[in-house]
Formats: C-alpha cells, structure tokens, sequence
C-alpha cells in the first residue's frame, strides 16, 4: 500500500511538472529569486555607522498589474498583492578588515501570495517564508564616496512543495554577491548618487531539478541630505532624505525545467526596470528611523509589471563607550 502510494505521489509530480512547463513554454514565464526590489536605495552604497545595532521591521508590498510576454505585450491583468514583513537587525563593529568596517544582518519574515514565477496562481496565506542572512558586510568611508561589498544566502525555511498552492518559501538555496558606491557631490555629503549591483545564484528547488538561472539586480537612487535643526539652531534635531529612486533585474542564465529524461525548457529570460521615490527621516533624540518607497516598474518582459511598496521602521542602538 505504501509503495503504491508512493507512486501515485511521484505520478502526480511528473505531472505537474509537465503542466508547469507547457505554462512556462507557451507563456514564457520565468522562476522568481529571492533578491527583494525595493529594499534599497537612497545611499545604497553606504553602511550603517560603526559601533551600531539597528533592529528594523520592514513592510514589502508588491501588487501586480499585468502579465508581459517576451515582447513585453500585456496578456494578462492578475489581482495579484504579495506581503512581506518581519524582524531584522543589522550590527556594523569597529572591527576592520582590509580598512573596512565589518557588519553582518539577518532578518526572519513572513510572506503572504508569495510570487513563485511569472503564473498567477501565486496566492497563499501569510506564514514564515525563507530567511535572509547577510554574514559578510564590509563598508568604507572616504570623502567622496562610499563602498559596501557584502555576501548573504537565503536559506530554503519557507514551506515548498513542487506544485504546492500554500508554499511560502522558493524551496532552493540561494547565494548572493553585492558592491556598490554612494558618491557625494558635495563636502557636506548632502547631495549623493548611489548604485548597488547583486548577483545571485540559485540551486535546484526541493526534490526536483528545476533550477532557476542567475539574477542581476541593480538599486540606488540620487538624493539630498536636509538637516532639521533644534528651535535653538544649535543642532540638528533630525536627519531627512528625499529624492528619486530606480531598480533594473535581469535573468542572466536561463531557467532549467526539466519535462521526463530527455527534455529540459529554457525559457527565454525576463528583465525589469523601474522609476520611484523615497523618503526617510531619523530622529536624533530617540534615535528612531522611518522611511517610505515607492516604485512603478515598466519594461518588464516575460514577467509580472507592477508596483513596489517599501516601508521601514528601525531603532537605532549605538555601542560606543561613553
């Protein structure tokens, strides 16, 4: 009985696998990373001040609008809203490698309608989705400009199951290789320019051979630093940020779908770019940060087109001696 079951289990997943694929063939579609647009961008290419630990709960909503195949046609409106949100913190030290300040982050969130490729049937109630953990962050700091170059893996937590309608996680392992620069166009560092580029690689989804390719992802934006001073003009009271924000995704390596032993589907491969704004603002008192993201995506092909929601609460706690 067991053995029968057994088969009829593998049976079903030949078949889905198939009906995924004939999906992805006639309509494109591509498998989604783990990379988070939207997550950065004014003074992407800068970290955190030394001898800080920052807790944050960040707030990610996408909803899509229209489904474009490969010459970027519209062919399909979805009601599609995918939510994120959790816990997070991230520790920058005074600890120097190659001259740089070495920090690290982690963040546990949950997910809701998690995107899993470009087919609408992507809806699922919230629940813990995969994890995030940056291990290697390194920053410096000159007069001119900033640079990061850090290393994270999403590690595979999130529920997936190969045809599954509730999953919550991708179900692969997934690396990931950021640099990037702010430069500051003036000697107070009011007015910047950022850009950060990631690359990630994925493995194979749980218990089957589909592989989604390689993602590049770029995020910064151009800015200015005001400075809110105290009714005795003495010093600053808060620190605010404003200005435009971008984000560009590109698939590099083509999706692998295996269809039984002798077939496996490249899709052709998906590209987005986008155009927003931000505003963050940090209250020096209590050492409180709040910022706000919006970004509206054109150009996609061989994806969903929509809108990216990013809002930011964190606290700041320094670790300096006093």
């Amino acid at each position: 009985m067991k053995a029968k079951n057994t088969n009829s289990k593998k049976a079903l997943q030949v078949v889905l696998v198939v009906m995924f694929a004939l999906i992805s063939f006639h309509g494109n579609a591509q498998l989604k990373g783990g990379h988070i647009l939207g997550a950065m961008g004014l003074q992407s290419g800068t970290q955190a001040p030394e001898n800080t630990v920052s807790v944050y709960v960040p707030a990610y909503i996408y909803t899509a609008n229209c489904l474009r195949n490969g010459d970027g046609d519209n062919i399909g409106n979805p009601d599609l809203t995918m939510f994120i949100t959790g816990v997070g913190a991230n520790y920058v030290s005074d600890f120097k490698i190659l001259g740089a300040n070495y920090g690290a982050t982690i963040l546990l969130a949950g997910a809701s309608n998690t995107i899993q490729g470009s087919y609408i049937d992507s809806k699922s109630n919230f629940a813990f989705t995969d994890m995030y953990v940056q291990p290697i962050q390194l920053g410096w700091h000159n007069k001119k400009a900033d640079f990061v170059f850090s290393y994270q893996m999403y590690i595979p937590t999130g529920k997936y199951e190969l045809g599954g309608s509730d999953n919550s996680g991708l179900g692969m392992f997934m690396n990931e290789f950021s640099a990037g620069t702010t430069l500051f166009f003036n000697e107070k560092k009011t007015f910047h320019f950022s850009a950060l580029a990631a690359y990630e690689i994925n493995g194979k989804k749980k218990d089957t051979d589909i592989k989604t390719g390689d993602i590049l992802s770029i995020e910064g934006g151009i800015g200015k630093t005001f400075y809110c001073m105290n009714a005795e003009k003495t010093a600053p009271k808060g620190i605010l940020n404003a200005g435009l924000i971008y984000y560009f995704q590109y698939k590099v390596s083509d999706d692998k779908i295996p269809v039984g032993s002798f077939l496996t589907l490249e899709p052709d491969k998906d590209h987005v770019s986008a155009l927003g704004a931000e505003v963050n603002y940090l209250h020096i008192g209590c050492m409180t940060q709040a910022g706000f993201r919006w970004v509206s995506e054109l150009g996609a092909v061989n994806r969903f087109q929509g809108n990216t929601f990013f809002i930011t609460l964190a606290h700041v706690f320094s670790l300096k001696k006093k």
